[in-house]
């Protein structure tokens, strides 16, 4: 039996089939599905193929992410956050430092900083790349997913030149990043993104103006700005509904507060409308890279604080001190002084937030995530109700959910 996060799901679904017309049926869809994105079970109830309520079961990947977090310690916990979002880890492990580091009370270095936003808006791109790709495969359009890969394996290069990993990166560090980019770091980057606005232009062309993409996604999946807000959608879903929220913008971290970039906001809240958002996206996406990459600074990639970061290993071939320092960082982890700070960034899926409180040592005494995932699920089954069961597919493709997400 799965783990279940919500213990009356069970009983909820049983009252529907209790409750149901004679003329209804109910069909479980998943939670081994492919259009499920991950292992999602949907009890929906049917009137003939039209839906009549949907019903979300999750769990079946719980791993008790919140609870290894605090036996884990800050430190040792990062490795982890690449298995929330497993298709954005860049921008998982930047929430948690970002987190830790607002709890310390220290700031990365300039340089460390706009490291950060390069690879995060690469990892904005990758997650949306994955996400058109199979969507646009979920409705029968094989094309694009292939097209979307090739872009995909150029970032996954680059995360590979950075950091030695091309999926589960384990990159950033407290206080900065774990080592600086090498010499042909900017020129890999500027080349893709050069090339790139060309390739989002070949997927618009295969697919904006295609009339059954636009039948099977055109006033599917609606959903108004006051209910998205309501049940507290983030990120490309709520902008869909015309929602004016970026925390980039809004609640600027990082060094987002530099930069220029605009917001992509839809206008009738349906999937096409969060395609049309998505799309803009990795265009300003494109567009911060190009002025991160000029301003990108020298300098230090992480603070100079051995209780912190880790000494250079000429350091500790040299100092005792710098030794225990190593010794001690490695064995217990970052310390944090007793509080509690919530720090939330703009992942590509939308708010990804975590909560800390720390009690003076490297184990956060209570950790709690916020994933956009979770939050956003909660909204499938009014987008659902009143359309055709073959909808659900394209519904669950405009959330863009990643259940290892939900299932923390």
């Amino acid at each position: 039996m799965p783990y279940k996060l919500d213990f009356q799901t069970d009983r909820r679904i049983s009252e529907t089939i209790k409750q149901l017309n004679n003329d209804h049926m109910v069909l479980n869809m998943g939670p081994q599905h492919p259009s499920t994105h991950g292992v999602l079970r949907l009890v929906i109830e049917l009137d003939g193929e039209e839906i009549v309520d949907v019903i979300p079961d999750i769990g079946y990947l719980h791993r008790g992410m919140e609870k290894l977090a605090e036996a884990k310690g800050y430190h040792r916990f990062i490795p982890f956050t690449d298995r929330l979002d497993y298709l954005a880890p860049m921008s998982n492990n930047t929430g948690l430092v970002l987190t830790v580091e607002k709890l310390i009370g220290i700031e990365a270095p300039p340089r460390a900083q706009y490291l950060r936003v390069i690879l995060c808006e690469l990892a904005r791109i990758s997650s949306h790349l994955l996400w058109l790709g199979t969507s646009a495969l979920d409705i029968g359009a094989m094309s694009v997913f292939l097209y979307t890969f090739r872009e995909r394996e150029t970032i996954y290069d680059i995360f590979e030149e950075v950091c030695g990993a091309r999926f589960t990166v384990s990159y950033m560090r407290v206080g900065g990043v774990s080592v600086d980019v090498p010499p042909h770091f900017v020129k890999m980057v500027q080349t893709f993104i050069d090339d790139f606005g060309a390739k989002i232009e070949e997927y618009a062309t295969l697919l904006t103006d295609n009339k059954i993409w636009r039948l099977r996604t055109e006033g599917i999946g609606v959903i108004s700005g006051e209910r998205a807000v309501e049940y507290g959608m983030t990120g490309p879903c709520l902008r869909g509904s015309g929602v004016d929220v970026d925390l980039r913008r809004d609640n600027p971290y990082l060094v987002y507060d530099e930069l220029d970039f605009n917001v992509p906001l839809g206008e009738n809240g349906d999937t096409f409308d969060r395609y049309l958002v998505r799309m803009e996206e990795m265009r300003q996406s494109r567009r911060i890279i190009r002025q991160a990459l000029k301003k990108l600074p020298g300098g230090l990639i992480k603070v100079e604080d051995n209780k912190v970061s880790f000494p250079k290993r000429s350091t500790i071939e040299n100092s005792m001190e710098a030794l225990i320092h190593h010794f001690l960082l490695s064995s217990d982890g970052v310390k944090a002084p007793a509080g509690e700070v919530y720090m939330s960034i703009e992942a590509p899926k939308g708010e990804l937030g975590f909560y800390a409180v720390g009690d003076g040592s490297p184990y956060p005494k209570r950790m709690r995530i916020r994933s956009p995932s979770f939050v956003n699920l909660s909204a499938l089954p009014e987008m659902s109700r009143g359309h055709m069961i073959a909808d659900v597919v394209a519904i669950i493709g405009t959330i863009d959910l990643v259940l290892g997400d939900c299932d923390r």
